[in-house]
């Protein structure tokens, strides 16, 4: 089968983490993959498997939205018809193009299949969460005209069906890690930092992750010097969050870290793992870490919380995330007998429910059934 992927490769962010894990997965399962991506020039990384690329051109994008030029519509149009995929997977960017085509679609009678996965909230409790609730609202109605819509949780499932997605044109595929390659191991990373306790985020440094409320329970906990705080990510707070919180309080500031073995070496090398976001979709980031073994914290936002349910991690509510962590932050210092249990419930998780490969075949089964579908409609006599 040949799949035409539209989705990005750069900025970093879990759409690309998406995109690149999905397509070598369908590659490695024998799939032809073009990957159609937002790009002034071909981009190539060592990351991204041989295949055949198409850069689509743009105006702006980061890693959150996309502006196409006024030319893209054209030029994918002509690259799918060239190609002559079997099927279309967009791997949504949100940008307007990502309403264009179901139109672009029909007219090559090729079937469409999405992902979309905004982050979001189970309740508008704040400007951030609301904000994202009026991007499935604004959505809904575009993506009713796509063959099938993969989100990544019920809840995600019954938002869209709420603003008026049928739910037969919904399928629930969660993120997915390779828990061969995300798994606990050997570290040095306390030996470098000086400590005996290590907790980390990682993750976008923006107001909808939510990292000071993070920061001021951990300066307000006052964990000591043989605990240290390690932030992993870039963003638009970064500079502001890194004059007010630094190594005087134990906090590590890394960056972006963009190679993949540095990332899990960091993961095995840490005892608790930190998600206070206001909204998400499915951390991917924090399925690598429940998969390495790490005991995990995170709010009830988006998909996470139903990740960590019935005892694989500990669940917060997306109010008052600093009072809670203030309490949980020595409690996981002092015990690490609980922490590693939870490490082991967490990981026990991922084997259970949320493995690449056996959400790559869940994929597959949804691609042929699109494609029987879309046959089956063509076929038949108006």
């Amino acid at each position: 089968m040949h799949v035409a992927w539209l989705g990005k490769k750069s900025p970093f962010c879990g759409n690309v983490t998406y995109g690149r894990e999905v397509t070598n997965a369908l590659l490695d399962r024998g799939y032809q993959v073009s990957f159609l991506h937002f790009a002034q020039e071909d981009v190539v990384s060592d990351d991204w498997r041989d295949c055949q690329e198409v850069p689509i051109p743009f105006l702006y994008k980061s890693q959150i939205y996309t502006i196409p030029s006024l030319k893209s519509s054209k030029v994918l149009t002509q690259a799918l018809r060239q190609l002559k995929p079997d099927l279309v997977h967009a791997s949504l960017t949100l940008s307007p193009l990502d309403f264009l085509l179901p139109e672009i679609c029909a007219e090559l009678d090729i079937p469409l299949v999405a992902t979309f996965h905004p982050p979001f909230a189970r309740k508008p409790r704040n400007l951030t969460s609301g904000t994202q609730q009026l991007t499935y609202q604004v959505y809904a109605p575009f993506l009713a005209n796509y063959d099938r819509v993969i989100v990544f949780s019920q809840i995600q499932q019954d938002l869209l069906v709420r603003f008026g997605v049928p739910k037969t044109r919904i399928a629930v595929i969660p993120n997915g890690v390779d828990p061969d390659k995300y798994s606990p191991g050997l570290s040095k990373l306390k030996t470098e930092l000086n400590a005996q306790r290590i907790f980390v985020y990682q993750g976008r440094i923006a107001v909808e992750k939510n990292v000071e409320s993070l920061l001021r329970a951990w300066k307000q906990a006052e964990m000591g010097e043989q605990s240290k705080l390690v932030i992993v990510g870039s963003g638009p707070l970064l500079p502001a969050l890194m004059s007010t919180y630094g190594e005087e309080q134990g906090v590590i500031w890394l960056g972006f870290v963009a190679d993949e073995q540095e990332r899990i070496q960091l993961l095995r090398g840490a005892d608790v793992f930190i998600l206070p976001s206001l909204v998400e979709g499915l951390s991917l980031s924090l399925l690598e870490a429940m998969s390495c073994g790490l005991a995990c914290i995170a709010t009830d936002a988006g998909a996470d919380g139903e990740v960590l349910e019935a005892g694989a991690g500990i669940v917060l509510t997306t109010q008052r995330v600093s009072a809670q962590l203030r309490t949980l932050l020595p409690l996981c210092q002092d015990h690490p007998e609980l922490t590693a249990l939870l490490g082991r419930k967490a990981r026990q998780r991922v084997l259970d429910r949320y493995t690449l490969s056996r959400n790559i075949t869940r994929l597959e089964e949804l691609y042929t059934q699109v494609l029987q579908q879309h046959r089956l409609y063509s076929s038949t006599p108006v």
